[in-house]
């Protein structure tokens, strides 16, 4: 028996599809986010799909690429004075991008960009950094360093609140401390883990460039 392959929609094309993933995933999260969903979404046939992507992790790499192609693209982009303010200003619009859309770090966690609009912000990056002393080792540490801290940060923060004014049932702070009352400094913690993400971001972030210029020796 000859298995047809599925027909091509004439109205349907890769950025459709990526863009109605996107729109979905605030309301499904990464879990609810199915090739069917999306499909119905877009009034086609699942099979249709098929022609773009041959399977999720395809479709991820491309939201991913979008997401970020957004981020680059967004008004108010300031033009960075050294490595240091480099690194604060691309993370602060890394973990802003990530935060407008539910599970957006998880996205991002183990995709690929498509493309290489990337390498455009990455050559510049670098190319600030070695010009301010860093070898091209030294500064694809800091700079992996640096994302690997915002994503695993908005991942947590996304744990406890998928979206902005959100609130996932179990984080509760004062509840926990009374189920810890026992561990005095660990109950006092919870306040300190899991609310005023802004300010622990920052201060996490804070701590990561002043050890890159320790480690490394370079103001």
């Amino acid at each position: 028996m000859v298995t047809q392959r599925p027909q091509r929609s004439p109205r349907l094309n890769k950025k459709q599809v990526v863009e109605a993933a996107l729109r979905l995933l605030n309301e499904t999260g990464l879990d609810g986010l199915t090739l069917r969903a999306i499909a119905k979404e877009l009034d086609v046939q699942a099979p249709a799909l098929y022609w773009h992507f041959k399977n999720k992790q395809e479709l991820l790499d491309e939201m991913a690429t979008e997401m970020y192609r957004r981020m680059v693209e967004s008004p108010g982009q300031v033009p960075d004075t050294g490595w240091r303010e480099r690194l604060l200003t691309a993370n602060r619009a890394l973990r802003a991008a990530l935060l407008s859309y539910r599970d957006g770090a998880k996205v991002f966690s183990g995709s690929r960009f498509t493309g290489t609009l990337h390498a455009v912000e990455m050559e510049r990056t670098l190319t600030l950094f070695t010009e301010a002393g860093f070898t091209l080792a030294q500064a694809v540490r800091a700079t992996s360093t640096t994302y690997l801290y915002t994503l695993g940060f908005v991942t947590e923060e996304q744990g406890v609140q998928p979206l902005p004014g959100e609130r996932r049932e179990g984080y509760d702070v004062t509840e926990r401390a009374r189920l810890m009352a026992d561990f005095p400094l660990s109950a006092q913690a919870g306040a300190l883990i899991f609310e005023d993400y802004d300010r622990n971001f920052e201060e996490g972030l804070a701590v990561i460039v002043t050890g890159i210029g320790a480690r490394f020796g370079i103001g």
